[in-house]
């Protein structure tokens, strides 16, 4: 006869599709936090919905509700790698003139089909503006610290569709 108490829980882990809550910390090779949501309220997202980086995500499938880890990442599976294509010099006629911009300043630009994209300030000179487009850690070895508070598998509809 077998006791209930060995029966072995299956908890549930992260997988395409999923609902997960958890709370995270970006942190630099430096150890400085670029981003943390453990003094705040948990992070909620579907995984693949564009919420978290798709390589953060991949980093987390097959973690189970309740593990708290460590996870170190090469920029390839972190932000990427630098791009040399995404530094753009732009006309400093297109920044409004009350803007005050400076050297390393994360700006938001207003693209023509009304979205917004991030850029750093690399340069300025009187007539044009270096933006890099690249994510501001891309290029970093990041540690990313997670806690996963809860994981809510894929409606069964999701994962028929999926396989679709």
């Amino acid at each position: 006869m077998t006791n209930p108490s060995d029966a072995k829980t299956t908890l549930p882990v992260i997988t395409r599709g999923a609902t997960v809550t958890l709370h995270y910390e970006i942190r630099l090779p430096d150890n400085r936090v670029a981003d943390s949501t453990f003094d705040a309220e948990p992070m909620i997202f579907t995984v693949g919905d564009g919420t978290l980086d798709a390589r953060l995500e991949e980093s987390l499938f097959g973690l189970p509700q309740g593990e708290q880890t460590r996870i170190l990442l090469t920029p390839e599976y972190a932000f990427g790698n630098p791009d040399p294509e995404m530094i753009h010099e732009l006309p400093r006629a297109d920044v409004p003139d009350d803007l005050s911009l400076s050297v390393d300043d994360l700006v938001e630009f207003n693209l023509p089909n009304g979205d917004t994209v991030a850029g750093t300030v690399r340069a300025i000179n009187e007539e044009t503006l270096l933006v890099d487009f690249n994510h501001p850690l891309a290029g970093m070895n990041i540690q990313f610290i997670v806690n996963v508070l809860a994981v809510e598998p894929p409606a069964r509809e999701s994962v028929q569709e999926a396989k679709a």
